[in-house]
C-alpha cells in the first residue's frame, strides 16, 4: 500500500511537469528586446583639393582662409591655383577659354608633361556655347568630368537658378519684395544690350522686325553706346521689357542676359535661346515672355504694347517674386566650389573619349 501511495504521488507529479511544460511550449512568447543599431557615424569631411589651372579670362580670386566653408557652407573643400600643388591635387579643373586660345590651339596647354597621379580626376570647364567651343576633339580621352551650365553636366553650374522662398531661399538670394521693381515708373518700352552683334544670328533678325514695330533703346559697344557695370541695371530697369535673346540657341544655354540683366534690373526678360520647356524647368513660373511663343515678331510686338498699357498684365509677369526668387551664380570660387558638393555622385572611372560631341553635339 506504501509502495502504492509513492508510485501514485510520482506519477502525478510528472504529469504536472509534462503540463507546465507543454503549457509553457504552446503558449506565446513575448519578443525578446533587440539591442539597438547603433547609428552610423557621421561622414567624415572630404577633405578635396581642387587645383585650377588657369583663371578664367584672367580675372582671378582670393584663395585665402576656406572660402569654401565661409562663404557657401561646404566643407572639407579646399581651393587652390598653385600650379605646384599639381602631385597632391584630388582634382584639376581647366576652363575651356584658355585651352582653346592657347598657342598653337591643342591640348599642349595641359600639363601632359608631368606625372598625372593615378587618382587624379581632370574637370573640363566653360559656360560657353557650342558655337564658341571650337574644336575640342584635341582634349578626348583626357577628362573624367565636365563642369558646365548643361543639365546633364558631372557639376552642373548655372548661371542662376531659381528658389522657394522661405524654403530653399539662401543669404545672398538676389530679389528683394520691399522695392518690387513692377512699382517703378517706366521711360522706354523696351530695350538691349549688345556688344557681339552678328547679323547672321537669330536674334539680330528678331530685334530687326521687333524695331521697326516698337521703339528698343540699344546699349553697348555694337551701338556705340557701353554702359559701366554701374548703369546697367539702372538703364535696363527704366524699361518694361528687356531683350534677353542668346547669341546661340543651344541645349540649357540661358545666361546672364536673362539672370541678371533681365531679372536683376526688374524688367520683363522676353526671351530667345532654348525652348520654352527649358526656359519653364529653369526659370521663375511665369517670368517671361517666349519669342517662340509667337506666330510672328509682329505679334510679339503687338503683345508687348498691350501688356505694357494693361496694369494688371504687366504685375501678372512679377507673381512669382511672392512665392520664388532668383539665385546667381556669378563667383568662379563658388562654382569650383560645387564640385566638392557634388563629389560623393561623381562617377569614380568616367573619361570623355569623346569631349566635342558631348558639348558641340
Amino acid at each position: 500500500m506504501h509502495s502504492f501511495s509513492k508510485l501514485f504521488t510520482l506519477c502525478i507529479l510528472l504529469s504536472l511537469s509534462c503540463y507546465l511544460f507543454l503549457l509553457g511550449f504552446f503558449a506565446p512568447s513575448s519578443p525578446r528586446p533587440q539591442p539597438a543599431t547603433p547609428a552610423p557615424p557621421p561622414p567624415k569631411p572630404l577633405n578635396l583639393s581642387i587645383l585650377l589651372w588657369h583663371w578664367p579670362f584672367g580675372a582671378s580670386y582670393s584663395l585665402a582662409g576656406d572660402p569654401c566653408r565661409e562663404m557657401y557652407n561646404i566643407t572639407g573643400c579646399f581651393l587652390s591655383d598653385n600650379r605646384s600643388t599639381f602631385s597632391t591635387s584630388d582634382v584639376v579643373v581647366f576652363h575651356h577659354h584658355e585651352l582653346r586660345w592657347a598657342r598653337p590651339p591643342s591640348s599642349s596647354a595641359l600639363p601632359l608633361h608631368l606625372p598625372r597621379p593615378p587618382s587624379q580626376r581632370w574637370a573640363w570647364m566653360s559656360l560657353e556655347p557650342p558655337a564658341v567651343n571650337g574644336d575640342l576633339s584635341p582634349f578626348n580621352g583626357l577628362f573624367n568630368w565636365t563642369v558646365s551650365y548643361r543639365r546633364d553636366a558631372d557639376v552642373p553650374i548655372p548661371y542662376g537658378r531659381t528658389v522657394r522662398r522661405g524654403v530653399e531661399e539662401e543669404e545672398g538670394d538676389d530679389d528683394d519684395d520691399e522695392d518690387a521693381p513692377s512699382a517703378r515708373n517706366r521711360s522706354c518700352l523696351a530695350s538691349w544690350v549688345v556688344s557681339r552683334y552678328k547679323p547672321t544670328q537669330a536674334r539680330a533678325a528678331v530685334y530687326g522686325r521687333l524695331s521697326r514695330r516698337i521703339p528698343v533703346e540699344v546699349y553697348g559697344l555694337w551701338a556705340r553706346r557701353p554702359l559701366a557695370d554701374p548703369q546697367l541695371l539702372p538703364t535696363i530697369g527704366r524699361c518694361y521689357f528687356y531683350l534677353a535673346l542668346e547669341n546661340s540657341e543651344s541645349r540649357d544655354y540661358i545666361s546672364e542676359k536673362l539672370w541678371r540683366n533681365g531679372f536683376g534690373a526688374g524688367a520683363v526678360p522676353v526671351v530667345l535661346g532654348p525652348s520654352r520647356a527649358t526656359y519653364e524647368a529653369l526659370a521663375p513660373p511665369g517670368s517671361f515672355i517666349h519669342v517662340d511663343d509667337f506666330g510672328s515678331v509682329e505679334a510679339l510686338a503687338d503683345h508687348l504694347r498691350r501688356v505694357a498699357a494693361d496694369g494688371a498684365a504687366y504685375l501678372e509677369y512679377f507673381r512669382w517674386r511672392r512665392t520664388h526668387a532668383v539665385r546667381r551664380l556669378e563667383d568662379w570660387r563658388e562654382r569650383l566650389c560645387q564640385i566638392c558638393a557634388r563629389y560623393p555622385q561623381l562617377p569614380a572611372h568616367k573619361v570623355y573619349r569623346d569631349l566635342d560631341t558631348w558639348a558641340n553635339g
